[in-house]
């Protein structure tokens, strides 16, 4: 059963939720993974079937989302639509932080017009901190990197998921 973030399909994969079969099926997909303190973008080519890491942009506390730093991004890719990670608590269920997630997904729609799927983004800071370390690499100075290549593996499983 799909359910309102992508669930797990009890093979450790994911299905998308009702809102990915508003994203066009071709064109690039814009992926956002919501920090504290960073917000990674990775960008899939256009027949989406690959992500690649894009930029990370800095979180101010308190203060809205960079919609301008992203800005900048959309209008030299033009993706067709934006995976919104959410982060879903341990059982699958959505908290304060989900509803964040949500609430800056409805706006970047409202503002951009692209339509926004929301994808299960459990784990992929952990598999990004697990592949610099095993590539040798430090966190120091890199975290940024991190952010980048988190959101690459969310945007991946959704592209994965598609086929």
């Amino acid at each position: 059963m799909t359910g309102p973030s992508g669930t797990d399909d009890g093979q450790g994969g994911r299905r998308p939720d009702e809102a990915a079969a508003v994203l066009p099926r071709t064109g690039p997909i814009l992926a956002i993974d919501l920090g504290d303190k960073r917000i990674g973008l990775a960008l899939s080519d256009p027949t989406q079937t690959v992500a690649h890491p894009l930029a990370t942009l800095q979180r101010r506390p308190g203060k809205r989302f960079p919609l301008q730093a992203l800005r900048t991004h959309l209008e030299a890719h033009e993706p067709a639509g934006l995976v919104m990670g959410l982060p879903l608590t341990e059982d699958g269920t959505e908290d304060a932080r989900a509803a964040e997630a949500r609430e800056t997904g409805a706006r970047l729609a409202a503002k951009t017009g692209l339509p926004v799927a929301y994808w299960d983004e459990r784990m992929t800071t952990a598999r990004a901190l697990r592949a610099v370390r095993d590539l040798g690499g430090g966190l120091r100075g890199r975290k940024a990197d991190v952010d980048k290549l988190a959101a690459t593996t969310l945007l991946q499983s959704f592209l994965d998921s598609r086929r």
